[in-house]
């Protein structure tokens, strides 16, 4: 991990797209891959702001569609890094869908993408620390671990066993 320390609002990256004709269903919503599309533009460049480097996506954790987006309205993605390990960081995603004519706002979706720095070689690199400031920036970050291991382990990389901080949340300390 490296001796820079960065506050979350250093990577906040707000980002905002026009639902237009070739983005919906035949419905005229959006489609789904095309939100998931902006959605990870929008936290890799919130990774960028924070490790100043190229980044490649290493997971999307579960999103939920929450409201329908029509055509016309305008989507605003909100992403910040919530918390940095030794060269990924874990970015927290909200979507919102705004129809303007009508003045409503709704949320539709949030998530958390996690992303890999890279050298110009293309080579894992390690990113700066992140230091929370508020207590919702504190509580995304004590629970980023935990995302973490979930993340670990759903992909073959980790065994639930070696899952310290989720099996915390289940077992008594003396059952550790």
């Amino acid at each position: 991990m490296s001796t820079i320390t960065k506050s979350p609002k250093e990577s906040f990256t707000i980002m905002n797209e026009l639902v237009l004709p070739n983005d919906t269903n035949p419905l005229n919503n959006l489609m789904g891959g095309r939100l998931l599309h902006w959605m990870d533009i929008a936290a890799a460049i919130s990774a960028q702001k924070h490790c100043n480097n190229i980044v490649v996506t290493a997971s999307v954790d579960n999103v939920s569609f929450r409201h329908a987006i029509k055509l016309g309205d305008v989507i605003t993605i909100e992403a910040k890094v919530t918390r940095a390990f030794s060269t990924s960081m874990e970015v927290r995603l909200d979507v919102w869908a705004e129809n303007i004519p009508s003045g409503t706002r709704v949320r539709s979706n949030d998530a958390f993408y996690t992303f890999v720095a890279l050298n110009k070689e293309g080579k894992p690199i390690s990113v700066p620390e992140i230091e929370p400031e508020t207590e919702t920036e504190k509580k995304l970050f004590e629970g980023a671990l935990r995302r973490r291991q979930l993340r670990l382990i759903l992909a073959g990389k980790m065994k639930a066993h070696d899952a310290t901080e989720l099996k915390a949340l289940f077992l008594n300390q003396s059952e550790l």
